[in-house]
C-alpha cells in the first residue's frame, strides 16, 4: 500500500513462466507447515508509482523499469549428485544452492531505476523459484533481486530484505533510498531490494486489463453499480482466460517461500527485515511460516491479519476524512492560488460539486472522461502523504475537474494526467493483474453482488464519498478460490512497528491491534499527520533515529515510542 503518485510504473517485461525443471529430485509431498500456527492455517521512496493498495493509495514506491529476464536452469550440485539422498532430503535444495550472476542492475539508456541502483552500487541478479512448493521439479520462475552489499564488514549485521507494499510494488528500486535513510547504520548491512513473484523484473503476469487497477467508486445509484459488477466480472475473467494456469499461486505465502529460498540463496541463517503496508503483512507471514529466520524486523504502515482480505480497504472511510478535512484546510488556505473556497466548507463543497456533476456526464479533461466511478478514486489517490507537494497536486486536480464540469476545456495537471493514465489505459495492466491476483489468492470474498450492494449503501449514508469506493465489488468476487488457507498469524514477534495516527491506508487502529497481539514488540507512533509510510519518507527524525537505533544494535526501545509531527 505504499507508492509515490499514481503514474506509470515503467513497462516492464519479462521473460514468460521457465518451461526448465530443475535436475530430477525423489517426488515430495507439499512442504510442511513449520510451526504449529503455520499448520493450522492452509516504498518507498518519493517517485513515480502508486496504485490500489500500494499505488493508488500512496505516493512512496519504487519506480519500474523496462527489462527482459531469462530464467535459471537450477542444476544440481555435483556433491548432492554423487551421495545417495538422505531419508529426509530438502525437497528445495538446488534452489537453495543455486549460483547467483550478479550483473549490472542497468538495462538500457532510459532505465531510470538502474541508473540510481547502479550510482548506489548496486548488483541484480535472478533467482530461480519453483511455480509451486507442492511440485519443486516443475515449472520455475524468476524472482529479480538487487543488492548494495555492506561496507562496514567487521561490524556487518547482515542482510536486510525489503518489501515497499502494495501488493503487487516494485521494490527492486528501494535500497538507494533506504541505505540513505538508514544514514551510517546502513554500512553494516546488505540491502536487499526484491520485486516479489510476478511483478516488475520478476516473471510477469499481465491479464490485459483496460486499467491499471480494479478499484472504483460504486457510483450514485443501481445502475452504476451493475457497471461496477460488470467491469470486476470482466477483469476476473481477462485474468482467468489469460492465466488460469498461474493464478493459484500468486499468493503471499508462496512470496514468503521465495523470500526464504532468497535467505538461503544469500547464505544468511536469519534475515533483517523492513516493510511497509502490505509489506508488513508479508513479514508477518514469513516469520510465522519461517520461525527463527528472522533478525530485526520493521514493519511500517501496520495491516493488521484479521483486516488483511480482498476488502481490506473497508472501515478506512473515517480516516480518509479526517484527511480530506486537513487537505481542504490547507486549500482554503490558498484561494488564490487554486480558487477552490477560502473556508474549509467551501472546499469541501468544491469535491462534492465535481461528484455531482460527474454523476449527470463524464467530465471532458484532456482525452478522458471522468465519470462518477473515477472522481472519488481520484480525490483517495490524493490523500495518503501529508506534506505540501501531495496536498498542491491533489488541489491542482480538484481544481482541473471543477473547470471542466462548469464546461471549460481542460488540460490536465501532470499530476491527474498521471492518474487517469493509469486508471483508464492498459499501460499498467501488469500491476493491477498482480495486484488482483495476489489478494484474491490470499482470501476469499463474498460471491454475491448484492453483499457489496447492502455494504456500499449503509457506507454511503455515513460517507457519499469514500463509502462507495471501499465497499465497492471487485474482481475477487468472481475468482477461483484459493489453494491455501490464510496463515494463522504467530502470537508473537519481538518487532518494531511504525505509524501514523492519521494513516489513511493502514490505519492506526491496526497498528495497536498488531501491538497487542505481540507484547514483546514496540510501536513508534507519529502523531499528528495523515501519512502513510513514516520511516525515511515523512521526515520525521525522531522516527527515523529510533528505527536506526534498533537496526544498529538489535535491541528494541524499553517502552513505546511517540513521535510528534514537526512543527513547520
Amino acid at each position: 500500500m505504499t507508492g509515490s503518485s499514481p503514474g506509470t510504473p515503467s513497462r516492464t517485461t519479462s521473460s514468460p513462466i521457465s518451461s526448465a525443471r530443475t535436475a530430477p529430485l525423489p517426488p515430495a509431498p507439499p512442504p510442511a507447515p513449520t510451526s504449529p500456527a503455520a499448520a493450522s492455517t492452509a516504498g518507498p521512496r518519493r517517485g513515480s508509482t502508486a496504485g490500489g493498495l500500494h499505488r493508488l493509495v500512496s505516493r512512496t514506491a519504487a519506480g519500474a523499469a523496462l527489462c527482459l529476464v531469462g530464467a535459471l536452469t537450477v542444476a544440481a550440485s555435483p556433491a548432492a549428485a554423487a551421495e545417495p539422498a538422505p531419508a529426509i532430503a530438502d525437497p528445495l535444495a538446488r534452489y537453495h544452492r543455486q549460483y547467483l550472476d550478479w550483473k549490472s542492475c542497468l538495462l538500457g539508456p532510459d532505465d531510470q531505476t538502474g541508473k540510481e541502483l547502479q550510482q548506489a552500487g548496486a548488483q541484480c541478479a535472478d533467482v530461480t523459484v519453483p511455480l509451486n512448493y507442492a511440485d519443486p521439479d516443475g515449472r520455475t520462475i524468476t524472482v529479480a533481486i538487487s543488492r548494495i552489499r555492506a561496507t562496514d564488514t567487521a561490524h556487518r549485521v547482515g542482510a536486510l530484505l525489503l518489501n515497499g507494499g502494495g501488493p503487487g510494488g516494485q521494490t527492486i528500486g528501494d535500497p538507494p533510498w533506504v541505505r540513505t535513510a538508514m544514514k551510517q547504520v546502513g554500512e553494516r548491512y546488505d540491502v536487499v531490494g526484491v520485486d516479489p513473484r510476478f511483478v516488475g523484473r520478476s516473471t510477469p503476469l499481465d491479464c490485459h486489463w483496460p486499467t491499471g487497477s480494479f478499484i472504483r467508486g460504486a457510483g450514485i445509484d443501481r445502475a452504476g453499480f451493475d457497471r461496477a459488477v460488470a467491469l470486476a466480472e470482466e477483469l476476473a475473467g481477462r485474468c482467468r482466460t489469460s492465466r488460469g494456469d498461474v493464478l493459484p499461486y500468486v499468493t503471499t505465502r508462496n512470496t514468503a517461500r521465495d523470500m526464504d529460498v532468497i535467505r538461503a540463496v544469500l547464505g544468511e541463517p536469519r534475515i533483517s527485515y523492513l516493510g511497509y503496508s502490505y509489506g508488513t503483512y508479508l513479514g508477518q507471514v514469513y516469520a510465522t511460516m519461517f520461525p527463527g529466520r528472522t533478525d530485526r524486523v520493521v514493519l511500517d504502515g501496520v495491516v493488521a491479519p484479521d483486516s488483511y482480505n480482498p476488502r481490506l480497504l473497508r472501515g478506512t472511510e473515517p480516516a480518509n476524512r479526517h484527511a480530506l478535512k486537513g487537505w481542504a484546510s490547507w486549500a482554503a488556505a490558498r484561494d488564490t492560488a487554486y480558487g477552490l473556497g477560502r473556508t474549509p466548507g467551501q472546499v469541501l463543497a468544491a469535491v462534492d460539486s465535481v461528484q455531482a456533476a460527474a454523476g449527470r456526464t463524464p467530465l471532458p479533461i484532456g482525452a478522458h472522461r471522468v465519470d462518477e466511478h473515477l472522481v472519488p478514486v481520484v480525490v483517495f489517490n490524493g490523500l495518503s502523504q501529508d506534506n505540501d507537494a501531495a496536498y498542491a497536486d491533489l488541489a491542482q486536480a480538484v481544481r482541473d475537474m471543477r473547470r471542466a464540469a462548469d464546461g471549460h476545456t481542460v488540460t490536465p495537471s501532470p499530476w491527474l494526467a498521471e492518474t487517469l493514465g493509469f486508471l483508464l489505459n492498459g499501460s499498467d495492466s501488469a500491476y493491477g493483474s498482480a495486484q488482483t491476483a495476489i489478494l484474491c489468492g490470499d482470501a476469499s470474498a463474498p460471491r454475491s453482488p448484492e453483499v457489496y450492494w447492502r455494504d456500499v449503501r449503509r457506507a454511503r449514508a455515513q460517507d457519499p464519498l469514500f463509502g462507495p469506493v471501499t465497499n465497492n465489488i471487485g474482481p475477487c468476487a468472481f475468482w477461483d478460490p484459493p489453494r491455501e488457507r490464510p496463515t494463522t498469524i504467530r502470537g508473537d514477534l519481538p518487532a518494531l512497528l511504525v505509524n501514523a495516527t492519521g494513516d489513511p491506508r493502514t490505519t492506526y487502529r491496526n497498528a495497536q491491534t498488531v501491538r497487542r497481539m505481540w507484547p514483546s514488540s514496540r510501536l513508534v507512533t507519529l502523531r499528528g499527520a495523515d501519512q502513510h509510510a513514516v520511516y525515511g519518507v515523512f521526515g520525521s527524525s525522531c522516527a527515523d533515529a529510533t528505527v536506526n537505533t534498533y537496526l544498529a544494535s538489535g535491541r528494541l526501545p524499553a517502552t513505546d515510542v511517540t513521535c510528534d509531527r514537526p512543527s513547520g
